[in-house]
């Protein structure tokens, strides 16, 4: 795994970790350092910790049992088989694992949140944390089982197994035991004492992860797909007029202005705008006339649901806390998902209608097109010989059943609650299946963008010899750069999925940049 820069975490105050730290050690290797600060209030928890032991004091968690046998104190001699036990009683998850770079981001949230020292955890545990993250030792965590309250108690007790010798982890490429994962990597595993195991367990590291990554990935989608939308206009010979700035002074939506902006950028320098300056429509259908009013609300959503997940990042979602500055040990429910439930179930529904409004435009580059006559003209289906091809008519059918399936996997999560441990979590957040599902539909929502930009890419080849605008222009050289024109059938399915894939990478990352937006937007 390549080493990139360093993040630091447990720094304290507001100097936390961002998103984009999230993105730089689960995807590209960074290496993860432990600020000197963090040790000191590690160590100052973990005493308190120590002193509520040897006191014999009943403390929920820490001399008790857990949820509804939380009545139930635990003798001194048996504190450590109560952590151990906690973690192989409740690695309960079931169904395909997370990919590697989630779970490598669950291993930094988890030590980034232990590093504020108020989990009670010795330095022992954070050690081990981070090293397991820079050896690249990678917990294999099922997907499925956390109702996201309490914590994600079932994927992060597959985490911990692997800490204590025991579980399944990936090193170097292959599947090995926990123990033999570390023993390749020359680390050793931890025997848990009080209060660790319920720390290792007791957040919303899995949910946060997921956010942190999903961020990324929609941010890329909704730039690819305001491209989209103006490869799209110019393929189709939209009005700029509902782009003009004065229209969306009016309406103080930041998002709005943002994507009218971006929209105007592309397009700027264009010989096909000019060219049908007389052509008589009026107006343009919604899915061309109110780009920035939809795609601009999608941006709006993002950036609520970004505020949600980088507030997450400075927080600590344990119970119970340990304040040792105070003498004292609150039980609260820091670790109910329910903020980032509601945000995944936003972003879901936000993406949908992008997937809904692409899929839109796609049908419309498909024709009939009775307004559009000359020797520049887009025939049927994108093909050159419509009859003899079908073109594609089915890409579009594609995206139609895609935008279906992304309208199901919309429905919210959060708004379901069903009651565990004895009636003691009467209320959960379903936030990992919030997530699940938002990945899900994030995966679908790329290909419907996909099929936009290829039959766009096809409608400006009928333009010719007119130039788009200059951002149009660069993202249709990038679009030729991984697939052909279509001049006479073959499946679209291997172009869909390549064009799908490399809009993922980045292929359209470098036209128009934000800070280019901003700049634009502030004057």
């Amino acid at each position: 795994m390549p080493q990139q820069a360093e993040v630091t975490i447990g720094q304290g105050g507001e100097d936390r970790i961002s998103l984009a730290d999230v993105v730089a050690v689960a995807h590209d290797g960074a290496r993860v350092v432990l600020a000197p600060q963090a040790l000191e209030r590690v160590r100052a928890g973990r005493a308190f910790v120590q002193r509520i032991c040897d006191e014999n004091q009943t403390v929920y968690g820490i001399t008790t049992g857990f949820g509804h046998l939380s009545r139930i104190k635990i003798p001194q001699d048996q504190l450590a088989d109560l952590q151990h036990n906690l973690i192989r009683s409740h690695a309960s998850g079931v169904g395909e694992p997370f990919d590697l770079a989630t779970a490598r981001a669950v291993l930094l949230l988890l030590a980034n949140s232990l590093a504020r020292g108020h989990s009670g955890v010795r330095t022992e545990l954070l050690d081990l944390l981070v090293g397991m993250l820079n050896a690249g030792v990678t917990p294999i965590v099922p997907m499925r089982g956390s109702v996201g309250a309490s914590g994600d108690l079932a994927p992060l007790a597959h985490l911990g197994l692997v800490l204590i010798g025991e579980g399944e982890a990936i090193y170097r490429g292959e599947h090995l035991s926990g123990i033999e994962a570390l023993r390749r990597a020359d680390l050793t595993p931890i025997a848990l004492s009080a209060k660790e195991g319920l720390a290792l367990i007791n957040g919303t590291h899995v949910m946060e992860a997921c956010g942190a990554l999903a961020l990324a990935d929609a941010w890329r989608l909704l730039r690819a797909a305001e491209i989209a939308a103006a490869m799209s206009t110019e393929a189709l010979m939209g009005s700029y007029v509902p782009l003009d700035a004065r229209i969306h002074r009016l309406r103080p939506q930041d998002g709005q202005a943002r994507t009218a902006t971006r929209m105007r950028a592309l397009l700027d320098n264009s010989e096909i705008n000019p060219s049908h300056v007389d052509c008589g429509r009026v107006q343009d259908p919604y899915s061309l006339r109110c780009v920035p009013q939809v795609l601009g609300a999608v941006r709006d959503a993002l950036s609520h649901c970004q505020y949600v997940f980088d507030a997450e990042l400075g927080a600590v979602t344990d119970n119970p806390l340990i304040f040792a500055d105070d003498g004292q040990v609150l039980t609260g429910g820091n670790f109910h998902g329910q903020p980032l439930a509601l945000a995944f179930d936003f972003l879901a529904i936000a993406l949908a209608q992008l997937a809904s409004f692409s899929e839109r435009r796609t049908y419309n580059l498909m024709g009939p097109h009775d307004w559009d006559v000359g020797p520049n003209a887009i025939p049927l289906f994108l093909t050159p010989e419509p009859g003899l091809n079908s073109g594609y008519m089915i890409a579009q059918y594609a995206a139609a059943a895609l935008v279906n399936e992304i309208k199901v996997l919309a429905h919210p999560a959060s708004i379901d609650s069903i009651p565990t441990s004895a009636g003691m979590e009467d209320f959960v957040s379903m936030g990992v299946t919030a997530a699940i599902k938002a990945r899900q539909l994030l995966h679908l929502a790329y290909r419907v963008v996909a099929i936009e930009v290829l039959c766009a890419a096809q409608g400006l080849d009928f333009r010719r010899p007119l130039k788009p605008g200059r951002g149009v222009a660069a993202a249709y050289e990038a679009v030729r750069s991984r697939v052909s024109t279509l001049t006479s059938d073959r499946p679209p399915a291997p172009d869909i999925e390549a064009l799908a894939a490399a809009v993922h990478d980045g292929l359209f990352d470098a036209h128009v940049p934000e800070s280019a937006v901003d700049a634009a937007v502030s004057r």
